[in-house]
Protein backbone atom coordinates (compact mmCIF):
# COMPACT_ATOMS: atom_id res chain seq x y z
CA UNK A 1 0.00 0.00 0.00
CA UNK A 2 1.57 3.42 -0.90
CA UNK A 3 1.80 6.25 1.46
CA UNK A 4 -1.03 8.15 -0.01
CA UNK A 5 -3.52 4.98 0.17
CA UNK A 6 -2.30 5.01 3.93
CA UNK A 7 -3.30 8.92 3.97
CA UNK A 8 -6.62 8.20 2.51
CA UNK A 9 -7.37 5.27 4.33
CA UNK A 10 -6.55 6.91 8.02
CA UNK A 11 -7.84 10.36 6.89
CA UNK A 12 -5.16 12.44 7.61
CA UNK A 13 -4.05 13.90 11.07
CA UNK A 14 -6.86 16.90 10.21
CA UNK A 15 -9.68 14.00 11.04
CA UNK A 16 -8.33 13.03 14.20
CA UNK A 17 -8.30 16.28 15.49
CA UNK A 18 -11.64 16.57 14.39
CA UNK A 19 -12.38 13.32 16.31
CA UNK A 20 -10.77 14.29 19.25
CA UNK A 21 -12.48 17.34 19.63
CA UNK A 22 -16.06 16.00 18.96
CA UNK A 23 -14.93 13.84 21.56
CA UNK A 24 -14.41 16.48 24.29
CA UNK A 25 -18.26 17.68 23.92
CA UNK A 26 -19.35 14.59 24.51
CA UNK A 27 -19.39 14.29 27.92
CA UNK A 28 -19.58 18.02 29.08
CA UNK A 29 -19.51 17.54 32.70
CA UNK A 30 -16.49 15.75 32.73
CA UNK A 31 -14.99 18.59 30.21
CA UNK A 32 -16.03 20.95 32.38
CA UNK A 33 -14.43 19.50 35.78
CA UNK A 34 -11.24 19.10 33.94
CA UNK A 35 -11.17 23.07 32.35
CA UNK A 36 -12.24 23.53 35.87
CA UNK A 37 -8.76 21.65 37.41
CA UNK A 38 -6.06 23.19 34.86
CA UNK A 39 -7.50 26.66 35.04
CA UNK A 40 -7.60 26.79 38.41
CA UNK A 41 -4.22 25.93 38.88
CA UNK A 42 -3.03 28.20 35.98
CA UNK A 43 -4.99 31.16 37.72
CA UNK A 44 -2.91 29.75 40.93
CA UNK A 45 0.24 30.53 38.96
CA UNK A 46 -0.15 32.97 37.58
CA UNK A 47 -1.46 35.47 40.79
CA UNK A 48 1.24 33.87 42.72
CA UNK A 49 3.64 34.73 40.86
CA UNK A 50 2.37 38.06 40.53
CA UNK A 51 1.85 38.44 43.94
CA UNK A 52 5.43 37.16 44.91
CA UNK A 53 6.98 39.64 41.99
CA UNK A 54 5.14 42.23 43.88
CA UNK A 55 6.47 41.04 47.39
CA UNK A 56 9.99 41.38 45.78
CA UNK A 57 9.10 44.57 43.67
CA UNK A 58 8.04 45.85 46.99
CA UNK A 59 11.25 44.79 49.13
CA UNK A 60 13.68 45.98 46.18
CA UNK A 61 11.75 49.51 46.77
CA UNK A 62 12.17 49.52 50.21
CA UNK A 63 15.62 48.92 49.81
CA UNK A 64 16.83 50.97 47.51
CA UNK A 65 14.58 53.73 49.07
CA UNK A 66 15.06 53.50 52.56
CA UNK A 67 18.61 51.63 52.96
CA UNK A 68 20.76 51.71 49.88
CA UNK A 69 19.98 53.48 46.84
CA UNK A 70 20.85 51.30 43.68
CA UNK A 71 24.71 51.39 45.07
CA UNK A 72 25.55 51.98 48.56
CA UNK A 73 28.45 52.91 49.73
CA UNK A 74 30.20 53.59 53.35
CA UNK A 75 33.55 53.11 54.83
CA UNK A 76 34.12 49.27 54.93
CA UNK A 77 34.60 49.86 59.04
CA UNK A 78 31.47 51.36 58.97
CA UNK A 79 29.72 48.57 57.50
CA UNK A 80 31.07 46.06 60.04
CA UNK A 81 29.44 48.07 62.71
CA UNK A 82 26.09 49.39 60.76
CA UNK A 83 24.11 48.17 63.16
CA UNK A 84 25.34 50.88 65.44
CA UNK A 85 25.05 53.53 63.06
CA UNK A 86 28.70 54.69 63.77
CA UNK A 87 29.53 58.52 62.43
CA UNK A 88 32.98 58.40 63.36
CA UNK A 89 33.94 56.35 60.06
CA UNK A 90 33.84 58.74 56.86
CA UNK A 91 34.10 57.32 53.66
CA UNK A 92 37.95 57.43 52.37
CA UNK A 93 38.60 58.12 55.58
CA UNK A 94 38.26 61.60 54.25
CA UNK A 95 36.62 65.12 55.30
CA UNK A 96 36.56 66.22 52.08
CA UNK A 97 33.02 65.03 51.03
CA UNK A 98 32.83 67.52 47.80
CA UNK A 99 35.47 65.67 46.23
CA UNK A 100 33.45 61.87 46.71
CA UNK A 101 30.06 63.66 45.80
CA UNK A 102 31.68 64.77 42.66
CA UNK A 103 33.18 61.44 41.63
CA UNK A 104 29.99 59.74 42.00
CA UNK A 105 27.95 62.13 40.12
CA UNK A 106 30.42 62.06 37.26
CA UNK A 107 29.54 58.56 36.72
CA UNK A 108 27.46 57.86 33.60
CA UNK A 109 24.07 56.82 34.45
CA UNK A 110 23.90 58.74 38.11
CA UNK A 111 20.90 60.44 38.13
CA UNK A 112 21.91 61.48 41.37
CA UNK A 113 24.13 60.61 44.78
CA UNK A 114 22.25 61.55 48.18
CA UNK A 115 24.45 62.01 50.93
CA UNK A 116 22.62 60.53 54.05
CA UNK A 117 23.46 60.18 57.54
CA UNK A 118 21.69 57.81 60.39
CA UNK A 119 22.18 58.08 64.18
CA UNK A 120 20.53 56.98 67.52
CA UNK A 121 19.25 59.49 70.03
CA UNK A 122 17.42 59.63 73.29
CA UNK A 123 14.49 61.44 73.77
CA UNK A 124 13.56 63.61 76.79
CA UNK A 125 9.65 64.29 78.29
CA UNK A 126 8.63 62.53 75.77
CA UNK A 127 6.85 58.63 75.63
CA UNK A 128 8.96 57.53 72.98
CA UNK A 129 12.27 57.31 74.53
CA UNK A 130 14.59 56.07 71.69
CA UNK A 131 14.66 57.37 68.05
CA UNK A 132 16.97 57.07 64.69
CA UNK A 133 17.84 60.61 63.12
CA UNK A 134 18.14 60.28 59.37
CA UNK A 135 19.86 63.16 57.77
CA UNK A 136 18.88 63.52 54.28
CA UNK A 137 18.83 66.49 51.41
CA UNK A 138 15.34 66.54 51.38
CA UNK A 139 14.98 68.51 47.98
CA UNK A 140 17.23 66.03 46.17
CA UNK A 141 15.47 62.83 48.13
CA UNK A 142 11.69 63.75 47.17
CA UNK A 143 13.03 64.53 43.71
CA UNK A 144 15.20 61.46 43.03
CA UNK A 145 12.26 58.69 44.36
CA UNK A 146 8.84 58.70 46.26
CA UNK A 147 8.55 57.77 49.95
CA UNK A 148 5.43 56.34 50.11
CA UNK A 149 5.08 53.80 47.27
CA UNK A 150 1.64 52.65 47.87
CA UNK A 151 0.39 56.41 47.04
CA UNK A 152 3.43 56.93 45.25
CA UNK A 153 3.84 60.68 46.64
CA UNK A 154 6.88 62.34 48.98
CA UNK A 155 4.12 60.89 52.17
CA UNK A 156 3.87 64.57 53.76
CA UNK A 157 0.34 64.38 55.23
CA UNK A 158 0.68 67.96 57.20
CA UNK A 159 2.97 70.40 57.44
CA UNK A 160 6.23 70.67 55.61
CA UNK A 161 9.39 68.82 55.68
CA UNK A 162 12.58 70.69 57.02
CA UNK A 163 14.73 73.31 54.92
CA UNK A 164 18.21 72.99 54.45
CA UNK A 165 20.44 73.84 57.59
CA UNK A 166 17.38 74.78 59.58
CA UNK A 167 16.87 73.29 63.45
CA UNK A 168 14.04 71.31 62.04
CA UNK A 169 12.28 68.14 61.81
CA UNK A 170 9.36 65.99 60.51
CA UNK A 171 8.35 62.86 62.26
CA UNK A 172 6.28 59.77 61.43
CA UNK A 173 2.52 59.75 61.90
CA UNK A 174 2.83 56.82 64.51
CA UNK A 175 5.36 58.29 66.17
CA UNK A 176 3.52 61.70 66.37
CA UNK A 177 0.47 59.87 67.85
CA UNK A 178 2.83 58.07 70.07
CA UNK A 179 4.86 60.69 71.62
CA UNK A 180 1.73 63.58 71.41
CA UNK A 181 3.59 65.43 69.18
CA UNK A 182 2.17 68.21 66.58
CA UNK A 183 3.62 70.32 63.98
CA UNK A 184 5.37 73.09 66.08
CA UNK A 185 6.39 71.13 68.86
CA UNK A 186 9.72 70.63 69.48
CA UNK A 187 11.63 67.30 70.28
CA UNK A 188 14.59 67.37 73.06
CA UNK A 189 17.10 64.92 72.26
CA UNK A 190 20.74 63.85 72.75
CA UNK A 191 22.65 62.17 70.72
CA UNK A 192 26.16 60.68 70.34
CA UNK A 193 29.23 62.82 67.85
CA UNK A 194 31.99 61.72 65.88
CA UNK A 195 34.36 62.61 68.88
CA UNK A 196 31.82 60.64 71.42
CA UNK A 197 30.58 63.52 73.16
CA UNK A 198 26.99 63.79 73.88
CA UNK A 199 25.02 66.09 71.68
CA UNK A 200 21.56 67.88 72.87
CA UNK A 201 19.72 69.45 70.07
CA UNK A 202 15.57 70.43 70.03
CA UNK A 203 14.46 70.36 66.63
CA UNK A 204 11.08 71.82 65.76
CA UNK A 205 8.22 69.63 64.04
CA UNK A 206 7.37 71.39 60.47
CA UNK A 207 5.87 68.11 59.29
CA UNK A 208 4.45 64.90 59.87
CA UNK A 209 4.72 62.24 56.85
CA UNK A 210 3.71 58.51 55.95
CA UNK A 211 5.81 56.72 54.28
CA UNK A 212 3.82 53.88 54.71
CA UNK A 213 6.52 51.38 56.06
CA UNK A 214 6.75 51.16 59.58
CA UNK A 215 9.64 51.30 61.13
CA UNK A 216 10.11 54.65 59.87
CA UNK A 217 6.93 55.70 60.56
CA UNK A 218 7.06 54.91 64.16
CA UNK A 219 11.14 56.08 65.08
CA UNK A 220 12.37 58.12 62.63
CA UNK A 221 13.01 61.93 62.52
CA UNK A 222 13.81 63.12 59.78
CA UNK A 223 16.33 66.31 59.56
CA UNK A 224 18.32 68.46 57.15
CA UNK A 225 21.68 66.34 56.15
CA UNK A 226 24.24 69.51 56.57
CA UNK A 227 22.32 70.42 59.96
CA UNK A 228 22.71 66.93 61.59
CA UNK A 229 26.15 66.55 59.90
CA UNK A 230 27.39 69.79 62.09
CA UNK A 231 25.26 68.57 65.17
CA UNK A 232 27.42 65.35 65.38
CA UNK A 233 30.67 66.94 64.28
CA UNK A 234 31.98 64.94 60.90
CA UNK A 235 33.68 68.17 59.44
CA UNK A 236 31.85 67.51 55.90
CA UNK A 237 32.67 63.85 55.99
CA UNK A 238 30.30 61.54 54.39
CA UNK A 239 28.92 58.64 56.53
CA UNK A 240 26.43 57.25 53.94
CA UNK A 241 26.20 57.69 50.10
CA UNK A 242 23.16 56.71 48.16
CA UNK A 243 23.44 56.19 44.33
CA UNK A 244 19.97 56.55 42.56
CA UNK A 245 20.75 55.25 38.80
CA UNK A 246 18.90 56.10 35.55
CA UNK A 247 18.44 52.54 35.06
CA UNK A 248 18.67 50.11 38.37
CA UNK A 249 20.46 47.32 36.03
CA UNK A 250 23.60 49.51 35.46
CA UNK A 251 24.25 48.84 39.26
CA UNK A 252 27.13 46.55 38.82
CA UNK A 253 28.64 48.95 36.47
CA UNK A 254 28.37 51.95 38.76
CA UNK A 255 29.25 50.04 41.67
CA UNK A 256 32.77 48.92 39.83
CA UNK A 257 33.20 52.38 38.65
CA UNK A 258 32.64 53.97 41.99
CA UNK A 259 34.86 51.62 43.98
CA UNK A 260 37.48 52.39 41.22
CA UNK A 261 37.05 56.36 41.66
CA UNK A 262 37.36 56.29 46.03
CA UNK A 263 40.40 53.58 45.55
CA UNK A 264 41.73 56.30 44.06
CA UNK A 265 40.81 59.39 46.12
CA UNK A 266 42.20 57.49 49.44
CA UNK A 267 44.62 55.25 48.01
CA UNK A 268 43.75 52.52 49.50
CA UNK A 269 41.48 49.58 47.62
CA UNK A 270 39.88 48.49 50.92
CA UNK A 271 38.99 51.73 52.57
CA UNK A 272 35.35 51.72 51.38
CA UNK A 273 32.55 49.42 51.07
CA UNK A 274 30.31 49.23 47.42
CA UNK A 275 27.37 47.47 47.63
CA UNK A 276 24.78 47.03 44.52
CA UNK A 277 20.90 46.89 46.49
CA UNK A 278 20.80 43.45 45.17
CA UNK A 279 23.95 42.58 47.85
CA UNK A 280 21.21 43.26 50.61
CA UNK A 281 20.09 40.24 52.98
CA UNK A 282 16.48 40.48 52.17
CA UNK A 283 16.80 40.73 48.45
CA UNK A 284 19.09 38.13 48.33
CA UNK A 285 16.95 35.97 50.56
CA UNK A 286 13.93 36.64 48.46
CA UNK A 287 15.33 35.71 45.30
CA UNK A 288 16.93 32.58 46.48
CA UNK A 289 13.33 31.56 47.30
CA UNK A 290 12.31 31.52 43.38
CA UNK A 291 13.29 27.76 43.20
CA UNK A 292 11.26 27.12 46.10
CA UNK A 293 7.96 29.09 44.26
CA UNK A 294 8.53 27.23 41.42
CA UNK A 295 8.65 23.92 42.95
CA UNK A 296 5.21 24.74 44.70
CA UNK A 297 3.69 25.85 41.56
CA UNK A 298 4.46 22.56 39.48
CA UNK A 299 3.02 20.93 42.44
CA UNK A 300 -0.24 22.63 41.91
CA UNK A 301 -0.44 21.85 38.31
CA UNK A 302 0.90 18.17 39.11
CA UNK A 303 -2.43 17.94 41.37
CA UNK A 304 -4.49 19.26 38.53
CA UNK A 305 -3.54 17.06 35.86
CA UNK A 306 -4.14 14.45 37.68
CA UNK A 307 -7.74 15.23 37.37
CA UNK A 308 -7.17 14.94 33.34
CA UNK A 309 -4.89 11.60 33.78
CA UNK A 310 -7.92 9.64 35.91
CA UNK A 311 -10.88 11.03 33.89
CA UNK A 312 -8.86 9.82 30.60
CA UNK A 313 -8.04 6.52 32.10
CA UNK A 314 -12.22 6.70 32.87
CA UNK A 315 -12.45 7.71 29.35
CA UNK A 316 -10.54 4.66 27.65
CA UNK A 317 -12.24 2.27 30.41
CA UNK A 318 -15.54 2.96 29.01
CA UNK A 319 -15.10 3.34 25.70
CA UNK A 320 -13.37 -0.35 24.96
CA UNK A 321 -15.69 -1.07 22.76
CA UNK A 322 -14.94 2.41 20.72
CA UNK A 323 -11.46 1.75 20.63
CA UNK A 324 -11.80 -1.84 19.80
CA UNK A 325 -14.38 -0.10 16.31
CA UNK A 326 -11.34 1.88 15.89
CA UNK A 327 -8.80 -0.45 15.46
CA UNK A 328 -11.05 -2.81 13.11
CA UNK A 329 -12.12 0.45 11.03
CA UNK A 330 -8.38 0.12 10.02
CA UNK A 331 -7.09 3.07 12.27
CA UNK A 332 -3.17 2.30 14.08
CA UNK A 333 -1.84 2.41 17.21
CA UNK A 334 -0.22 5.95 16.59
CA UNK A 335 -3.78 7.53 15.23
CA UNK A 336 -5.32 6.18 18.31
CA UNK A 337 -3.24 7.52 20.53
CA UNK A 338 -2.94 10.30 19.36
CA UNK A 339 -7.10 10.66 19.04
CA UNK A 340 -7.04 10.25 22.98
CA UNK A 341 -3.89 12.97 23.69
CA UNK A 342 -5.43 15.31 21.38
CA UNK A 343 -8.37 15.71 23.27
CA UNK A 344 -6.15 15.43 26.42
CA UNK A 345 -4.09 18.48 25.14
CA UNK A 346 -7.13 19.89 23.92
CA UNK A 347 -8.83 20.04 27.50
CA UNK A 348 -5.05 21.47 29.05
CA UNK A 349 -5.40 24.54 26.33
CA UNK A 350 -8.79 25.38 26.99
CA UNK A 351 -8.25 25.49 31.16
CA UNK A 352 -5.18 27.67 31.02
CA UNK A 353 -7.08 29.51 28.67
CA UNK A 354 -9.35 29.82 31.47
CA UNK A 355 -7.03 30.31 33.99
CA UNK A 356 -4.90 33.06 32.14
CA UNK A 357 -7.81 35.05 31.05
CA UNK A 358 -9.08 35.34 35.29
CA UNK A 359 -5.35 35.13 36.46
CA UNK A 360 -4.29 37.85 34.06
CA UNK A 361 -7.43 39.76 34.95
CA UNK A 362 -6.83 39.77 38.89
CA UNK A 363 -2.99 39.87 38.41
CA UNK A 364 -3.94 43.32 36.27
CA UNK A 365 -6.54 44.77 38.94
CA UNK A 366 -4.44 44.26 41.21
CA UNK A 367 -1.42 45.70 39.63
CA UNK A 368 -3.70 48.88 39.74
CA UNK A 369 -5.20 49.04 43.55
CA UNK A 370 -2.86 48.16 46.71
CA UNK A 371 -3.49 44.98 48.67
CA UNK A 372 -2.77 45.43 52.13
CA UNK A 373 -0.23 43.02 53.91
CA UNK A 374 -0.87 44.04 57.75
CA UNK A 375 -4.65 42.49 56.27
CA UNK A 376 -3.23 39.54 54.66
CA UNK A 377 -0.42 38.59 56.70
CA UNK A 378 -2.28 39.50 60.12
CA UNK A 379 0.61 42.08 60.86
CA UNK A 380 3.54 39.61 60.89
CA UNK A 381 5.19 41.39 58.41
CA UNK A 382 7.02 43.88 60.74
CA UNK A 383 10.33 42.43 60.76
CA UNK A 384 10.30 42.01 56.29
CA UNK A 385 11.25 45.36 54.79
CA UNK A 386 8.54 45.62 53.13
CA UNK A 387 5.42 48.39 52.55
CA UNK A 388 2.18 48.23 54.28
CA UNK A 389 0.33 47.65 50.94
CA UNK A 390 2.04 46.16 47.76
CA UNK A 391 1.13 46.15 43.96
CA UNK A 392 1.02 42.85 42.48
CA UNK A 393 3.02 42.73 39.18
CA UNK A 394 1.21 42.58 36.20
CA UNK A 395 3.17 41.23 33.07
CA UNK A 396 2.77 39.48 29.98
CA UNK A 397 5.72 37.10 30.24
CA UNK A 398 3.94 35.52 34.16
CA UNK A 399 0.62 34.99 31.88
CA UNK A 400 2.54 33.77 28.70
CA UNK A 401 4.47 31.40 31.42
CA UNK A 402 1.39 30.10 32.48
CA UNK A 403 -0.24 29.00 29.94
CA UNK A 404 2.80 27.04 28.96
CA UNK A 405 3.04 25.93 32.52
CA UNK A 406 -0.13 24.51 32.08
CA UNK A 407 -0.40 23.44 28.79
CA UNK A 408 3.03 21.46 29.05
CA UNK A 409 2.32 19.83 32.38
CA UNK A 410 -0.99 18.60 32.03
CA UNK A 411 -0.05 17.09 28.50
CA UNK A 412 2.64 15.38 29.41
CA UNK A 413 0.85 13.95 32.17
CA UNK A 414 -1.73 12.19 30.11
CA UNK A 415 0.77 10.52 27.79
CA UNK A 416 0.50 7.61 29.96
CA UNK A 417 -3.50 7.07 29.91
CA UNK A 418 -2.82 8.05 25.99
CA UNK A 419 -0.89 5.04 25.84
CA UNK A 420 -2.41 2.76 27.29
CA UNK A 421 -5.05 3.13 24.86
CA UNK A 422 -2.91 1.69 21.96
CA UNK A 423 -2.29 -1.41 23.61
CA UNK A 424 -6.06 -2.30 23.88
CA UNK A 425 -6.70 -5.62 21.18
CA UNK A 426 -9.05 -5.05 18.82
CA UNK A 427 -10.60 -8.30 19.34
CA UNK A 428 -10.46 -7.76 22.88
CA UNK A 429 -12.21 -4.65 23.02
CA UNK A 430 -15.17 -5.55 20.92
CA UNK A 431 -15.65 -8.80 23.31
CA UNK A 432 -16.60 -6.75 26.47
Amino acid sequence: MSVNDKKNKSGGFGALVTVAWRNVWRNKRRTALCVAAVGIAVFFNIFMTSWVDGMFESIAQIVRVFSSGDVSVTSARYQEEKEYFPVQYPISDSPDGEAILAAARAIPGVAAALPRISAYATLFDSTVKHAILWGLDLPAETEAHWFNLTERSDGLVEGRFPETGANECAIGVTFAKKAGLRVGDRIPLKTVSAEFSDKYWSPVVTGIFKFDYRPVDESTVVVPVDRLSRVLGMEGGLQQLALFLDNPRDSGRVRDRMAAALAGLSGDPGADSVLEWKDDYWVALWSSMTVLFAIVFLVFQVVASFLIINTMLMVIHERIKEIGMMGALGMTRREIVTVFFLEAVTLSVIGSLAGCLVGGLSAWLGSLFPLDINAFMGGGMKDLPIAGTIYLSFSAKSIINGFLFGVIVSSVCTLFPSLKSAFIQPVEALRR
